[in-house]
């Protein structure tokens, strides 16, 4: 299978090409790089998996939770790269939950089975969803996640955590202490490897969606506050101050 997955929803950039059994990944900085480092960036790295666009089979992106630019970064760039594959017919897109793709780094990288992912959402707040690796000797991969229907948002403080459950991502780093004091933590963030290795289940299970239909995936549906939220926010800090 020939595949190009990459993910902008974090502060890393990271992009990785499956040619058959070859794998290439490439990792740099994200954020406001993302939108001017990727397509080079992907270009050179299907040059050295020795990979024509018209030959991918699918294009694969983080589609959210995450930064609000990073996303809507990724989406067009998988969106046109897919229209444009193969003289104009387009190739399938395949969109993954970010915090898929941090419980299945976490397995790959720490063994994990039983993952809280957590992603930074700023202001205070992080993404959070639980999932379970299931065991299958009959799938691709030897098993497949069990994963909630719903995505959270809320303050780090909120995130529970079962017992025996590791939280992973990188809202630790963001948040120290306040995120689940007493749990295990690893560090992990939605890598394009973790796609990849997603991608053959839910390819067949037909998660794969037409260039137009591929969308990010927002929690948070507003970013900016108006003068007056924002006063009425520093109002009620300085009121809950003892």
């Amino acid at each position: 299978m020939n595949l190009l997955a990459f993910d902008t929803s974090t502060d890393t950039l990271s992009i990785a090409v499956q040619h058959g059994a070859l794998v290439c990944e490439h990792c740099g900085p994200g954020g406001a790089q993302a939108s001017t480092g990727l397509i080079p960036a992907i270009r050179t790295l299907l040059a050295e998996a020795g990979l024509r666009f018209e030959q991918l089979d699918a294009v694969v992106f983080g589609r959210g939770p995450g930064s609000f630019t990073g996303l809507r970064t990724a989406c067009s760039v998988a969106q046109g790269l897919a229209f444009g594959a193969r003289g104009g017919q387009g190739v399938p897109v395949l969109p993954v939950d970010t915090l898929l793709a941090v419980a299945e780094e976490a397995r790959a990288t720490h063994g994990c089975t039983r993952v809280v992912a957590t992603l930074d959402a700023r202001m205070g707040e992080v993404y959070a969803a639980p999932f379970e690796w299931l065991p299958d000797a009959m799938a691709p991969a030897g098993g497949s996640w069990l994963a909630p229907q719903d995505l959270g948002l809320c303050a780090p403080e909120a995130v529970t955590v079962p017992a025996g459950w590791t939280v992973a991502g990188n809202a630790r780093a963001a948040y120290g202490e306040r995120l689940a004091p007493g749990a295990h933590h690893v560090p992990a963030l939605p890598t394009a490897a973790a796609l990849l290795r997603l991608a053959p289940a839910l390819l067949a299970a037909g998660a794969a969606v037409p260039a137009a239909a591929a969308l990010p995936r927002y929690i948070r549906d507003k970013v900016a506050q108006t003068t007056a939220e924002r006063e009425a926010a520093r109002l009620a800090a300085q009121d809950a101050r003892p």
